[in-house]
């Protein structure tokens, strides 16, 4: 069973030598926060798509706004399930309990921070680049994890390595958060070779000595020790939760937006969660307000609060078999019966009119395209190194990546943490300059 005393900790991940307990380390959480706001990959998810193509006319939601309102809605779900924790069990005051609303909601700032550009599709790309296409090639000169972690690529895995791994010239630790904060972004705590049909995973081979370290200090359950596999830390839970309350939610009201949704449409799918009771008094503010967005931005607050609620109850319900390990699925599913059918509901509509629309399948189509070029030129280039052209692309990537390695294997980590790391804009913009589509403007 694992315990909250030990869960929570304030040990900074890289400085454990520099750890002391002082009552100033309620702080730490909260340090976690503003190095990640202020951090470059941090802005650059400014640029990264998080549905719809950027930019347009009309602003829709980036992989920013969407983890700042994820780290808002997180903050909302640890400071409630903490107040209430703590009012039944006052023992738990000596521990960091209190600050779970500011470790969720660092957390959730991080928790997209190892995307690649162009949304879901650039892990895809990524991963049938390796499984289906140029990649094929070098699987003789990879072990099976390290190819595992190829044709899986995972973009929670990739922010827990953003995060954790020395790159060249950085210090060690990455961005040196705490074990908590780092724990609770890891929604699939095992390694790829576990990953199932869902390509779902929580750290590379290049990173498992680090995530051990960071589950044996916090006491998390070990669920198997070859492949190495974890019950979640609890936290995980709730910043999960914050995750797809947000992005259904945000996706509905991008959608009303871009008129690939009515009004009406919008409105009923919100208020489905809901009763009657409920749905009355709603129409009558809806009746006061007469701007179609603000409509539709004030149902979108009440079903937010709707499901923050929800989520906090089946948090508290279940905290035993979530501390033992044995709680499954994420808390979104376990909600009434009420809000759980509206928000199915929801989740079908958005993959058969959002998620199927030929926009958004577009941008997939263009990310296939540039990340796979990106890719094969890329992985030509670490595999010889020693042509012309390899060195003009090798001489392009940042210093910070081991690009030239002796190892196989940290060549093409470092290709891949190059690409990843590139915003949608910048993928395209190099893309069209490799293929002579553009050419750099001399000043």
């Amino acid at each position: 069973m694992m315990n909250w005393n030990q869960l929570l900790s304030a040990k900074r991940f890289g400085l454990e030598e520099y750890h002391s307990e002082h009552p100033e380390n309620r702080s730490e959480f909260q340090r976690d926060y503003d190095r990640l706001i202020f951090s470059a990959p941090f802005r650059r998810l400014q640029n990264k798509t998080q549905v719809f193509p950027l930019p347009g006319s009309i602003f829709v939601h980036n992989r920013l706004t969407h983890s700042l309102e994820v780290s808002c809605v997180g903050r909302s779900l640890g400071n409630d399930v903490a107040r209430a924790l703590l009012a039944s069990q006052p023992e738990l005051h000596e521990t960091f309990l209190a600050e779970i609303g500011s470790i969720v909601s660092a957390a959730c700032l991080a928790h997209d921070l190892g995307n690649p550009p162009f949304g879901h599709s650039g892990e895809r790309a990524i991963s049938t680049f390796f499984s289906e296409g140029g990649g094929l090639a070098l699987r003789d000169r990879l072990t099976d994890a390290e190819w595992s972690d190829l044709t899986h690529f995972e973009g929670n895995a990739n922010a827990f390595r953003l995060l954790t791994h020395q790159f060249e010239g950085r210090r060690r630790g990455g961005f040196v958060l705490t074990y908590s904060t780092l724990a609770s972004i890891v929604k699939y705590p095992y390694s790829s070779s576990l990953t199932g049909k869902k390509s779902k995973f929580g750290f590379f081979t290049t990173e498992e000595d680090s995530f051990r370290r960071i589950a044996e200090e916090l006491g998390m359950q070990k669920l198997n020790d070859a492949p190495l596999k974890y019950a979640r830390h609890p936290l995980v839970y709730l910043v999960e939760a914050a995750d797809d309350i947000c992005y259904q939610m945000m996706d509905l009201e991008d959608a009303h937006k871009l008129k690939i949704m009515t009004t009406a449409e919008t409105q009923a799918l919100m208020l489905s969660f809901f009763t009657d009771e409920r749905k009355a008094r709603m129409q009558k503010t809806l009746q006061i307000v007469s701007d179609t967005n603000e409509q539709i931005a004030y149902l979108r607050s009440c079903v937010i609060g709707l499901l923050i609620r929800e989520c906090t109850r089946v948090f508290l319900e279940n905290q035993q078999a979530i501390l033992a390990g044995t709680f499954e699925g994420p808390l979104i599913r376990h909600i009434d019966s009420l809000p759980a059918s509206a928000y199915e509901h929801c989740a079908d509509v958005s993959f058969e009119r959002i998620y199927r629309s030929r926009d958004v399948l577009d941008i997939e189509l263009a990310g296939f395209r540039i990340i796979g070029t990106l890719l094969q030129l890329m992985t030509d280039a670490v595999c010889a190194p020693e042509k012309a052209y390899s060195q003009l692309l090798i001489n392009r990537v940042s210093s910070q990546y081991k690009i030239n390695s002796p190892v196989f294997h940290e060549r093409i980590q470092a290709v891949l943490d190059y690409i990843s790391g590139m915003t949608d804009v910048f993928a395209l913009d190099l893309y069209r300059k490799i293929n002579g589509n553009s050419l750099p403007t001399i000043s």
